[in-house]
């Protein structure tokens, strides 16, 4: 077979560059491997960002924030973190004569109870309104009321 008439016969066929149509003068957006290296990608630097900063090496702070679900006061002692010292405590309970105290002597000097035995109210604690208080560094936390 012989080569028509006007058609060169080509010496070797094209290189990837110039049949994908690649200009191997233009600059690369990319680092082209050196003679040297190997085309795997080892000791090539990686290609540098278009259009983003590099990033920072600030440090990130982290800061955890416990959020206590509000303390409902009884009248027995309560376990929590106090607010004033932000120590795990025990409330201590202090008795103060309250509405129900007074309503419940009056209710006794009413039924003829004046020889003194009106004034049991303020004996009995379960008739009495409770404070609720640290243990460390005595703050008020609370306080229950009977009435």
């Amino acid at each position: 077979m012989s080569a028509p008439v006007g058609h060169p016969v080509p010496s070797a066929p094209p290189s990837y560059e110039e049949s994908v149509g690649i200009n191997v003068n233009y600059p690369h957006p990319y680092p082209v491997p050196g003679p040297g290296q190997k085309p795997d990608g080892k000791g090539v630097n990686p290609p540098p960002y278009m259009g983003q900063p590099p990033p920072a090496n600030n440090p990130i702070t982290v800061q955890t924030v416990y959020v206590q679900q509000p303390v409902l006061f009884y009248d027995r002692p309560v376990q929590m973190c106090c607010p004033s010292c932000n120590q795990m405590i025990v409330t201590r309970l202090s008795y103060d004569a309250g509405a129900l105290t007074w309503l419940s002597c009056g209710g006794l000097c009413l039924l003829g109870c004046i020889g003194g035995c009106c004034l049991l109210p303020f004996c009995i604690d379960a008739l009495k309104d409770v404070d609720h208080t640290c243990p460390k560094c005595s703050a008020l936390l609370g306080s229950y009321k009977r009435l």
